[in-house]
């Protein structure tokens, strides 16, 4: 299978998940920004900003290609002369702080050296956790995963937990979801089966967000709330820009830095030495947070 049919599919997929995020806000509009990078190659941007559900969200896509330099050696252990990446990558800050933060990335990679393999997933960030919700969001991954490969789920999920974990703060950035990388072909299933099994996970994603977002969008909101969601966009931030190694791909492979950190949230906060209330709903999600949970059988 050619790198240009997996990138073509990757188009077709933004273009279906903006048109259903756009249903779906029932407001606002993407805005397309098509960019080229100097070493070769672009992507197209396309950002929504304060819509009915979605307060500031991307969906992008790219195709780059280059040379290997000496920081992505050594940051990346990549050896190789050449690379080739290709992907979409989704982040969603909602404007009600009771409806979740959400990222979902698909991806492919080619080195010059013969290796090439995909990875991607989707995570889910709740200002406050709802257990049942989160338990929903698992079961609708499962179901993908378990169409591939009866493995799938229990080992991208363990995946998931241990890569969005933030360590100088001992919590998960949120309630996981499934992450996977470097999946070559035959390990465990074909590459055409590879390729499906990321546009799938892209197709459900609107479906998911919706089925996580649709009942909470319309809650009412306090101050409290407010000042909550700007705490825990704040925790989004120092994963994205201490531990992503996405992130530092692309800023280490000379990508477009305003497409890179586009999964910035429009407002963030940090307070110093914050400690919630005995027994709030913050105090209950930090709690959470800090425990690994089996969602699937609780």
């Amino acid at each position: 299978m050619e790198k240009d049919k997996i990138a073509s599919e990757f188009r077709l997929l933004q273009d279906f998940i903006c048109s259903e995020l756009e249903a779906l806000d029932g407001a606002a509009h993407f805005q397309e920004d098509i960019w080229e990078r100097e070493g070769g190659g672009g992507g197209r941007t396309r950002i929504i900003q304060l819509g009915g559900l979605i307060e500031k969200g991307g969906v992008n896509f790219s195709e780059v290609e280059g040379k290997v330099s000496d920081e992505m050696k050594r940051s990346m252990g990549i050896q190789a002369d050449s690379f080739y990446a290709t992907g979409v990558s989704i982040v969603l800050h909602p404007e009600n702080p009771h409806v979740p933060i959400i990222h979902m990335n698909v991806r492919y990679f080619e080195l010059s050296n013969g290796n090439s393999w995909f990875g991607g997933g989707i995570d889910l960030t709740p200002h406050y956790i709802i257990p049942e919700k989160a338990t929903e969001f698992h079961k609708d991954l499962k179901d993908i995963c378990d169409k591939y490969h009866s493995s799938f789920y229990s080992k991208f999920k363990d995946w998931a937990d241990d890569y969005f974990f933030i360590p100088h703060r001992n919590e998960t950035r949120g309630i996981g979801g499934i992450f996977f990388d470097h999946l070559k072909p035959g390990e465990p299933i074909s590459k055409e089966d590879l390729l499906q099994f990321c546009l799938e996970l892209g197709r459900a994603f609107p479906l998911i967000y919706r089925a996580q977002a649709e009942d909470r969008r319309s809650l009412s909101v306090s101050e409290r709330d407010k000042v909550w969601q700007s705490l825990r966009r704040g925790r989004y931030v120092e994963f994205n820009l201490v531990n992503d190694r996405g992130t530092k791909f692309g800023l280490v492979s000379g990508g477009r830095t305003e497409s890179i950190l586009m999964s910035m949230p429009p407002r963030a906060n940090w307070e110093y030495c914050f400690v919630p209330e005995k027994d709030s709903e913050e105090e209950f999600t930090l709690h959470w947070l800090r425990t690994k949970h089996d969602y699937i059988q609780q």
